[in-house]
């Protein structure tokens, strides 16, 4: 009865343990895009990595809408961390443009901006359309209808001493429909903010002598000063089908968030995991090769995450 009653015990003492160490397993959700953009697979590539590189934890990757609904997750902690563009975040902060109505989203914190989203204008070789100025009286594409590009598109214009009333025509197209309507000539120029190269354009230059237009020096000064999460870029020649010149631009950024109460430890072990092993990570996915500790805080405008700001100091990229 006695060696029942010990091994009893032993038994209960045994899963104890067990239940004691799965419990302390951190089961986090990362907040992606859609499967056919960049945010999925990276995301994956990025959670594979801090699983295996840092104990007692495991992300999963969600597909979802993409930035604007992954604030809004994170804000609703149906998510740990998220994917998001580094305007749309600014957005969410101060409850401007698409989150007039939820009001300020402050529930999180910036883990690292990782690679740029270029804004690219595309115009027809034979418009006439050399400056954003030249798009007044043309039939443009914005972008899809709230999305991060309109945004963009609107205020590139403003900077100008444009509004949508000065363009000749104005349609809320996405990437692919945009490009669709610039092949057919419905269309005199069309706005994308993306990584590059993008596929969109890439088709329509295959079909069509398209221009890059710029954002000269100027003009990102003036964006950048009204809108702290513009930094500048350049799209090299090549990039494109009869692109001879590199053309300047602006960008905004694609940046990992987390929850504001995620723990800060966990956080600065996940941030350190992420830039000690970045050439891993770019065998992983390409932008990988884009992630870099030198512009780990490029157009962030929205606080760090304490966690991750602890290890950016004691690298030297914040005092």
């Amino acid at each position: 009865m006695r060696r029942v009653v010990l091994a009893a015990v032993t038994v209960c003492l045994v899963l104890a343990v067990a239940s004691s160490s799965f419990a302390a397993v951190a089961q986090l959700v990362m907040a992606t895009g859609g499967t056919a953009g960049t945010y999925y697979p990276l995301g994956g590539a990025m959670a594979q990595l801090i699983n295996g590189k840092v104990k007692d934890v495991n992300i999963t990757v969600q597909s979802t809408g993409a930035s604007i609904a992954n604030l809004r997750m994170i804000h609703k902690k149906e998510v740990d961390l998220a994917l998001v563009q580094t305007d749309t975040a600014d957005y969410a902060w101060n409850g401007t443009e698409f989150f007039e109505k939820d009001g300020k989203l402050q529930s999180f914190g910036v883990i690292a901006s990782l690679y740029p989203e270029l804004i690219q204008i595309v115009a027809s070789a034979d418009s006439g359309i050399n400056s954003v100025a030249d798009l007044k009286g043309k039939k443009v594409s914005v972008g899809a209808p709230g999305s991060g590009t309109e945004a963009n598109a609107r205020q590139i214009l403003e900077a100008y001493g444009l509004t949508y009333k000065d363009l000749g025509q104005v349609q809320y197209l996405s990437f692919a429909e945009s490009a669709e309507a610039f092949k057919d000539k419905h269309i005199d120029a069309f706005f994308v903010t993306a990584g590059i190269p993008n596929a969109g354009i890439q088709d329509v230059a295959t079909q069509h002598k398209i221009k890059i237009v710029e954002i000269p020096e100027n003009m990102y000064k003036k964006l950048h000063d009204k809108y702290g999460f513009y930094g500048q870029a350049v799209i090299p020649a090549g990039t494109y089908i009869n692109q001879t010149e590199d053309a300047k631009t602006v960008a905004v950024q694609a940046v990992l968030i987390a929850r504001s109460d995620l723990d800060a430890g966990l956080v600065y072990e996940m941030t350190r995991a992420l830039f000690e092993n970045l050439p891993e990570l770019a065998k992983a996915h390409a932008k990988g090769k884009e992630i870099s500790l030198a512009s780990a805080l490029a157009g962030v405008s929205t606080p760090l995450h304490p966690g991750a700001e602890k290890y950016f100091k004691e690298k030297g990229v914040i005092k």
